[in-house]
């Protein structure tokens, strides 16, 4: 009988509260993820059910922003990590509840909420300073040892023009800049993957739409939601994938099985 893979899940939930109410942890029981890796939860841990702060089968960490009901970050795991962070370690970028940490024997993985770009000149500038702080990480990582590298969350970027359903119209737009864009390029040649592109090369595979224009029922989005891995576990991919008939958020999940 062939050995189960490790199956990783990566949703920005947009709400963990709300995404609760819509069934959340009957599709966690029958998805049954080794690992689900939850963004902009937007909760503290004494605005959570019971049954949410510590879903059954699971070791359950969070990591919340100093301003309640926005951003924050939640990972759920089978079987607990070896050690856990909370944030870059930086004061700067730790308030705001974007990253968690886990530290497992054959990799570490970071499930990082990225800043949006979109409202100002200081918030994009705020978003770029993030992506170099998270590089920055990888090789403090690397100086101790840790070599195995898995990023999962909501970038907040779209990688290339396949990546979204109308660049020419975006290409001003944060989120599509040519500036966000090449940072992508960097974190690949820092020597991580697109596992989704391992595997697929087509278009029309989004992962976030617009509510407000009904984009998700033509379909007109944005690859916003990844996982990288360092090139080192590449072998061990064994499929990537987007569930997008996965509904609760206006972002739907992603994920890959590891040999």
């Amino acid at each position: 009988m062939p050995k189960k893979g490790l199956k990783l899940v990566s949703w920005n939930v947009n709400g963990v509260r709300a995404a609760y109410k819509k069934g959340l942890l009957d599709w966690v029981k029958k998805e049954s993820p080794d690992i689900l890796c939850l963004q902009e939860t937007k909760a503290q841990p004494e605005q959570l059910p019971e049954d949410l702060a510590e879903p059954q089968g699971y070791h359950a960490v969070w990591h919340w922003g100093e301003r309640k009901g926005y951003s924050g970050v939640a990972t759920f795991h089978k079987k607990t990590p070896l050690d856990l962070r909370r944030g870059f370690d930086m004061p700067g970028f730790d308030g705001e509840g974007r990253v968690l940490a886990s530290v497992y024997e054959d990799f570490t993985l970071f499930n990082i909420y990225f800043p949006n770009g979109q409202k100002d000149e200081a918030r994009l500038k705020f978003k770029l300073d993030f992506y170099e702080a998270f590089l920055k990480v990888v090789d403090r990582c690397r100086a101790q040892g840790e070599g195995h590298i898995i990023l999962c969350g909501d970038v907040n970027t779209a990688h290339k023009e396949i990546d979204i359903a109308r660049p020419k119209e975006n290409s001003k737009v944060s989120g599509f800049l040519p500036v966000e864009r090449a940072w992508i390029d960097k974190l690949l040649a820092h020597g991580f993957v697109d596992s989704f592109r391992e595997f697929e090369k087509g278009g029309e595979h989004y992962t976030w739409w617009d509510t407000m224009t009904r984009a998700r029922e033509r379909n007109v989005g944005w690859r916003l939601d990844y996982f990288f891995v360092t090139e080192n576990l590449q072998p061990r991919l064994k499929r990537a994938f987007i569930l997008d008939q996965v509904m609760g958020s206006d972002h739907c999940p992603v994920g890959i099985e590891l040999a």
